[in-house]
């Protein structure tokens, strides 16, 4: 990306999480839209993407345990993950009518907070909001938002008991 005539291209060094998050939403899109198989997305994005692709700035450095991770647990998940963003999702919508790319963040938000306890539920919501805006600067970061949090809330009810996840004291 550059900043104009005669500047140095500046590039947005992710932290190793954040950015196989992003990727993992490629590959999930990528996954959904061409059918990709799970085993060659994962060669392709942990061999060729990761060791810094120029171009592909955002897939630089991406933890690739964390992203197989994601990848693996989304899909193993599917079944289960789904149904609960449908329920969330304004009534008429469902997770097949709305853009890929927000089903992709959906889905491995809603993994992480289902099988990620070591991962606050308040970071995974605020990272996957990101990941959005990194991808839409309309609405799509508030549908992020609310379906997210209210799954938060009903996955991990104890750690969000009304006080914002913050322990008392």
């Amino acid at each position: 990306m550059t900043t104009g005539p005669g500047k140095s291209p500046s590039v947005v060094v992710l932290q190793p999480r954040t950015a196989a998050r992003v990727a993992a939403v490629q590959a999930l899109y990528q996954m959904d839209m061409a059918g990709t198989d799970l085993n060659a997305v994962i060669d392709e994005f942990v061999c060729l993407r990761f060791p810094r692709a120029p171009g592909d700035e955002a897939a630089a450095g991406a933890d690739a345990t964390f992203f197989t991770e994601l990848l693996r647990g989304v899909l193993r998940r599917q079944r289960d993950i789904d149904p609960l963003v449908d329920q969330q999702l304004a009534e008429g919508w469902r997770l097949k009518r709305i853009d890929a790319i927000v089903r992709a963040i959906l889905r491995a938000g809603v993994f992480e907070l289902m099988e990620r306890p070591d991962v606050p539920a308040r970071v995974v919501i605020n990272e996957y909001i990101n990941v959005a805006h990194s991808f839409f600067s309309d609405e799509e970061p508030k549908v992020v938002n609310g379906v997210l949090d209210k799954l938060a809330r009903r996955l991990r009810e104890p750690e969000l008991d009304g006080n914002g996840g913050r322990q008392a004291g």
